[in-house]
């Protein structure tokens, strides 16, 4: 009976005792008060041993600033190294050093998993070159520039479904796998079974007709709003172009959206506008660190920052697909592709464009019929037939977005997939146009692209979490 009394008491003890609180290495750096008990969770970045004191940094993904340990030299261990994971239970108090406010004093160390510093192919202190990580998919996240461009994306997410919530818009999740092409948007990766891919015979497909990896939702989203007056989605797309540039992906995320009862471009690209400023805003100003990091270390000469606070302040420039044709063709310089009118705009076009109206954001807008695909607005203009499409150019990129008002009168649509030969493929589509159609337009924004024009990276596969054709698993 005394034994049992006894344990109760001991049990009493033990729950009166300070519980360590959960800190993530954000939090502790930015802790305004000392704390007695917490504990810090992540992966040592450096380790330093003096005779009376043993240094650590360690780091959560939380922060680019990693979190300086101070113990007890009786406290080092033989796999305390660099990149193993520990655990460290102490006291937070304030920082002599002037780079940081809190530091951790340490009373226990824990390694919770062990590194091989020999074999690791990240080393301390060393500043590898995206070239290098990128043979690594599977452990770059734990470089410096890799952990701040995932932060940066993740800011970036979360304000873009901000924006468009707070502006009333509509989330919706528009088909991956899909029997639509989106006609023009580009080549597509056909969906089949591996059986399907092992018979040479004729073959039924798995979904009665032929399914491929969607390259946009725009048509899906323009069934939507014919419910919703304002809709977008944010999701992955996949292009089977044959192209291995610094500028193209097979797999990226696009934003787009679209908007009922507007019957002007301006609208869609005041939209465009005020995605572009709100989204940059944000994550200038809740990842100032990461943003910097590549600034200042991996694209220092595009001066990036300053480009982009000068380009928040002033409203973006429009000129039409005409006017374009004429300033590349008075242009001092000789293209690749000759500027004419009737041909698409190539990319050395659209970065010469920016460069002339004076490196701001350029809409070039009013593309020849011809060149558009058949759900774009026929302007009904002459000589020069015209859609109302707008493209969004910017600064050593080209196009970073595109859109259109869409066809919404019956006849118009009719007449253009007869001529195309795609009525009975897109019959649904005219279905929309009979029953309550309402003056509507749309754009589209690659992810990706954004965020490289933004950090100023020269390889777009550069601001993906997973590079493809660099490791066979991660395919």
């Amino acid at each position: 009976m005394l034994g049992a009394r006894g344990g109760w008491r001991a049990l009493r003890r033990c729950a009166s005792l300070p519980r360590a609180v959960r800190l993530r290495v954000r939090e502790a750096l930015g802790a305004r008060e000392p704390a007695e008990a917490v504990r810090v969770q992540g992966w040592v970045r450096s380790v330093r041993s003096q005779k009376e004191v043993l240094f650590l940094h360690i780091n959560d993904g939380s922060s680019l600033e990693s979190l300086q340990v101070v113990a007890d030299p009786s406290l080092e261990k033989k796999d305390l190294t660099f990149g193993s994971a520990v655990e460290v239970h102490g006291k937070l108090v304030k920082s002599p050093h002037r780079m940081q406010n809190m530091e951790l004093q340490a009373e226990t160390i824990h390694v919770v998993g062990p590194c091989d510093i020999w074999s690791f192919p990240l080393k301390m202190k060393e500043r590898h070159p995206l070239e290098y990580v990128r043979q690594f998919p599977h452990l770059r996240c734990r470089n410096n520039t890799l952990g701040a461009l995932l932060r940066i994306r993740s800011e970036a997410t979360a304000s873009i479904h901000s924006f468009f919530q707070d502006n009333g818009y509509v989330h919706i999740h528009t088909p991956i796998i899909t029997s639509n092409d989106c006609e023009g948007a580009g080549e597509l990766f056909q969906i089949e079974t591996s059986r399907e891919a092992k018979e040479s015979v004729e073959k039924s497909h798995f979904f009665n007709v032929p399914a491929f990896l969607t390259v946009s939702g725009q048509l899906h989203l323009e069934v939507m709003a014919g419910a919703f007056t304002h809709v977008f989605t944010f999701g992955p797309t996949f292009r089977a172009e044959n192209s291995q540039s610094r500028r193209h992906l097979a797999e990226f995320y696009m934003v787009e959206a679209e908007l009922s009862f507007t019957e002007s471009l301006q609208d869609i690209m005041q939209v465009m506008e005020d995605l572009f400023k709100t989204v940059t805003s944000t994550v200038l100003s809740r990842c100032p660190r990461d943003v910097e990091l590549f600034h200042k270390y991996i694209a220092p000469a595009q001066k990036t920052k300053d480009r982009l606070e000068q380009i928040l302040k002033h409203k973006f420039m429009i000129i039409s697909y005409s006017e374009a044709v004429e300033i590349l063709k008075q242009a001092p310089q000789t293209f690749t592709f000759k500027p004419e009118w009737g041909c698409d705009l190539q990319t050395e076009h659209e970065k010469y464009l920016v460069k002339h109206c004076g490196e701001v954001p350029v809409f070039v807008v009013n593309y020849p019929y011809d060149l558009k695909p058949f759900y774009m607005r026929d302007n009904e203009d002459g000589p020069q037939h015209t859609v109302a499409a707008v493209d969004l150019l910017v600064p050593g990129v080209g196009e970073l977005c595109g859109g259109s008002l869409r066809e919404e009168r019956l006849p118009f649509l009719e007449s253009r997939l007869q001529r195309l030969g795609l009525t009975d493929a897109y019959q649904w589509y005219l279905d929309l146009r009979k029953f309550g159609s309402v003056p509507h337009g749309g754009f589209g924004m690659g992810f990706e692209r954004y965020l490289q024009y933004i950090l100023g990276v020269d390889n777009i596969k550069d601001v993906i979490p997973f590079p493809r054709f660099s490791h066979s698993c991660l395919l």
